[in-house]
């Protein structure tokens, strides 16, 4: 079992950034690999980056790559996404998921969610 905890969303300028936390419970949390996914109001919740559990192989959605980036501690027990150039269509509720498989995108894959937490970009 493990529990995911989201932190750190919040209201950014369009251009800024932001960096958003999840931390696990467990001492397992290192066998997983891991992913964020974000849901705008009215839209399906979509993949946006994935880090396997050793932390050496990272995966973007088109979207984001070159302005996120994902990385892990596995010592805290937490994964991180660092969003810069922030736009208006980023704004969603970021969630973070685990997964004992390799760097996986479809959300149906993923054995735990956190509660998430809301990124809105303003224009």
């Amino acid at each position: 079992q493990v529990q995911l905890v989201e932190s750190g969303g919040g209201l950014v300028q369009a251009g800024g950034s932001l960096r958003i936390s999840c931390a696990a419970s467990g001492r397992t949390f290192s066998s997983y690999a891991m992913g964020w996914f974000r849901q705008a109001p009215g839209k399906e919740r979509e993949f946006a980056a994935a880090i396997s559990a050793s932390g050496g192989s990272v995966y973007y959605a088109n979207s984001v790559k070159g302005r996120f980036t994902i990385s892990r501690d596995n010592a805290k027990n937490t994964v991180y996404l660092q969003m810069n150039s922030l736009k208006p269509e980023d704004t969603a509720v970021y969630y973070c998921a685990a997964t004992l498989q390799s760097i996986v995108v479809r959300t149906s894959r993923y054995d735990y969610w956190g509660q998430g937490t809301q990124v809105t970009v303003s224009s």
